[in-house]
């Protein structure tokens, strides 16, 4: 048994919390947001997971040290714009040794950094501790894995055994839990699925059919890796459940806030009122900036990535930026 704290109190630190007590850990929760603990507190359920019941064996807390103080693992499950005032809240609490387990995904639009590189820059300035940081990334929507529907995903480490020691807390008969060394590709994965996942939903809004998603989740695949590849994260990665994995599902499924938010804005809503609408976070959005950031610094074309920009952030209009794409140059695929 380990003894689990998870930071974050929304959908995907819910699910995670929950599989985390069947599995039978020792776990607790926190939110920095006391409201969302009072309101699991109260009812054990979720508002965003229907019909599922909270186990009453987690530890629901509102105080920061209880949920970190002690722990073997510490799960990091809040949007990417939370993680690094996050960090510094339970800063105080963690103690040299721990596994820190990034859940979100995003990148840093000033830093450039993964979520992971976010937590090891506030952690480790002036101290003497040394933690093992770890991603769980794949196609895995919270509203199927808190059902217990069959789900696969990575756990990303640079240390096989912490890689191994992830895999085994997590792992049960609903969820397989597969190893990867390439953490900064599978972060990478996380993070820019998201972009393309916008533009899956913009066609979809558009009124274009399957051919059209196809391609673009084909296409939107592509150019991540070339970043990748570039950033030297290694090319299975990419053809793995971090990547085509999770690109097809956040690009097709409507459980998904990036595609739904994308289908708004080819039905002519504004980017800002669409994001509104969803109700959540659209991490997608948030990712652009270190996206066309990261595609200056390693020179690297994403024409799909440019043009959910284009859209989001330059009012341009969708259809025309969809044929700007079609009538780009001719390339070979390879």
């Amino acid at each position: 048994m380990a003894r689990v704290g998870v930071l974050g109190a929304g959908t995907w630190g819910t699910a995670l919390a929950r599989m985390l007590a069947l599995n039978g850990h020792e776990t607790a929760m926190w939110s920095p947001r006391p409201r969302d603990i009072d309101a699991l507190a109260k009812t054990h359920y979720h508002k965003h997971l229907e019909g599922v019941k909270i186990p009453e064996t987690i530890l629901l807390t509102k105080d920061a040290r209880e949920a970190c103080a002690e722990k073997d693992l510490i799960v990091f499950a809040l949007p990417s714009v939370a993680i690094r005032q996050t960090a510094q809240t339970v800063k105080p609490y963690l103690r040299d040794g721990q596994i820190l387990v990034s859940v979100a995904k995003g990148m840093e639009a000033d830093t450039l950094l993964t979520m992971t590189g976010i937590i090891n820059d506030v952690l480790e300035e002036g101290r003497q501790e040394r933690f093992h940081y770890a991603a769980l990334s794949g196609p895995t929507h919270a509203e199927e894995v808190a059902r217990d529907l069959p789900s696969a995903i990575v756990a990303a480490c640079r240390e096989d055994l912490v890689a191994r020691t992830v895999q085994d807390v997590f792992m049960n008969s609903s969820m397989r839990v597969y190893r990867s060394s390439d953490l900064l590709g599978v972060e990478l994965c996380g993070a820019l699925k998201n972009v393309i996942a916008i533009a899956a939903g913009a066609c979809v809004g558009m009124g274009f059919g399957d051919n059209t998603r196809a391609a673009l989740v084909t296409r939107g695949m592509a150019e991540i890796k070339r970043l990748g590849l570039k950033m030297g994260c290694r090319p299975e990665t990419f053809d793995g459940l971090a990547g085509i994995g999770d690109m097809i599902v956040t690009s097709t499924s409507l459980h998904s806030r990036n595609m739904r938010a994308g289908m708004l804005v080819g039905q002519g809503m504004e980017p800002k009122k669409a994001v509104e609408s969803i109700g959540m976070v659209v991490e997608g959005i948030n990712a652009l900036p270190a996206a066309l950031e990261l595609a200056d610094r390693y020179q690297v074309e994403l024409p799909i990535t440019f043009a959910v920009d284009a859209v989001v952030n330059g009012g341009q209009d969708p259809r025309r930026v969809v044929l700007d794409l079609m009538m780009r140059d001719k390339k070979a695929e390879f």
